[in-house]
């Protein structure tokens, strides 16, 4: 498939239990254009070179800012002098949230969360270690905007902005030939985390849920996404993420039929979790608690420093 596009999927591995991630590499209008990094370590550096050795690389467009697709971009650059691409509002992310200010920020949002123990702590420091995988940034020259339209392999691919699992993340769309590289936003088998952190969009998962329906308009008939092999019919996936969150959203309903903290309803949606994951899982729960909250279907209040919900 990937020659027919013209397009070569380069699969990084990755040191979580989500194993790799899919960038791609093909020609564009002036040269070679790869799509997405992977983290900025040793393993991003020996899959890359050979590619970076064999082709004159002009651009680089990222996805998201997430590290697993921007982290190796900057060091990318650096090697290549190529001219990276991603949306003004997550190349503002990628640039400070991994910044002192910024995470001194989210432990103390971590606080609020009625996490046992030094969980927070041990949260944040997570966080902190992915500093050496994000560095060097990455020079930002263009902002990605929906509606841009760019040669990559043998077809010409639409910028379509699918807010969600990041507040800028992209899709790229080839009506001719109904092609979609979902990105992060639309995996074949796993649910792509949809987190608030306390800043930027303050409902991330209503924002996903219509990008779902934006992109269930087109009736995508081939999907390439980051983490995964490539699958057929967009739309009935669509429809399997959409139930996954409604159902979610009546598991977190029924959570807070008596006040409940963030860490109280995290625990009720899931188990057995390392540190690593358990931050997304704090997050995600969060985006459900912001969901139900921003939809008047339930309340919250502060008390003693730590956030409390209850259904109205």
């Amino acid at each position: 498939m990937f020659n027919e596009i013209g397009v070569t999927q380069v699969t990084i591995p990755l040191p979580f239990r989500l194993n790799h991630v899919n960038c791609f590499l093909a020609e564009g209008a002036s040269g070679w254009t790869i799509i997405d990094a992977g983290l900025n370590n040793k393993v991003s550096r020996d899959t890359w070179r050979p590619f970076i050795e064999k082709h004159e690389i002009k651009d680089i467009i990222l996805t998201h800012y997430h590290p697993d697709h921007f982290g190796y971009a900057g060091t990318l650059q650096q090697l290549t002098n190529a001219e990276v691409w991603m949306t003004e509002i997550d190349a503002e992310a990628g640039l400070t949230y991994w910044e002192q200010d910024s995470l001194g920020s989210v432990n103390k949002n971590y606080n609020t969360c009625g996490l046992p123990d030094n969980l927070s702590q041990l949260l944040t420091t997570d966080e902190q270690g992915f500093i050496p995988r994000v560095k060097p940034y990455p020079t930002v020259q263009h902002y990605l905007e929906e509606g841009m339209k760019f040669v990559f392999g043998k077809y010409e691919y639409e910028v379509i902005c699918t807010p969600g699992h990041s507040d800028g993340l992209i899709t790229l769309f080839n009506k001719e030939n109904s092609i979609l590289f979902s990105t992060d936003h639309i995996l074949p088998r796993i649910s792509p985390n949809i987190s608030y952190w306390f800043v930027g969009n303050p409902n991330p998962l209503q924002s996903f849920m219509i990008s779902l329906e934006k992109i269930k308009s087109l009736d995508v008939d081939f999907c390439v996404p980051s983490h995964g092999k490539p699958f057929r019919n967009a739309n009935k996936r669509i429809e399997e993420l959409l139930a996954h969150h409604h159902e979610r959203l009546a598991e977190t309903y029924d959570a807070i039929r008596q006040p409940a903290t963030i860490y109280e309803v995290n625990q009720q949606l899931f188990q057995n979790l390392n540190i690593h994951e358990t931050r997304f899982a704090v997050g995600e729960t969060l985006a459900h608690l912001e969901y139900l909250f921003s939809n008047n279907q339930c309340k919250k209040f502060l008390q003693n420093g730590t956030w409390f919900y209850e259904v109205i």
